[in-house]
């Protein structure tokens, strides 16, 4: 299993970036795809997954600025940040969870995942 992150950069205050996850090793029907993010000294901030159904949630500091999807053919996972705040700079990482589990929400706690990429940078200059 492995998943691979690209996208990072940096950017101005409002702009926009993309975030893949490339996957090898996963089947979408059984995965859900998480994307979370981390700065130095704090603890890694669950901000959106998207389930083996479809499904998606997002973490309310992230909600209605970013949009994750899937394309199940080419095994890859996408995260679409749009009004980038300095807040947002960090490491994302995307992960795999095989869990099944009944509420969503909850996929956004990384103790919940299996499979972690290596991270990629995200720097918004203000």
């Amino acid at each position: 299993v492995q998943l691979v992150e690209s996208g990072g950069g940096s950017v101005p205050a409002g702009g926009s970036l993309t975030l893949s996850c490339a996957t090898s090793g996963l089947s979408f029907g059984d995965v859900a795809i998480g994307w979370f993010r981390q700065v130095p000294g704090k603890e890694r901030e669950g901000i959106s997954v998207i389930t083996s159904d479809g499904g998606t949630e997002y973490d309310d500091s992230v909600k209605g600025r970013f949009t994750i999807s899937r394309d199940i053919a080419k095994k890859m996972v996408y995260l679409q940040m749009n009004g980038l705040k300095s807040a947002d700079s960090a490491v994302y990482y995307c992960a795999g969870s095989l869990r099944m589990i009944g509420t969503v929400k909850y996929y956004l706690e990384d103790f919940e995942y299996d499979y972690w990429g290596q991270g990629t940078q995200v720097t918004v200059s203000s």
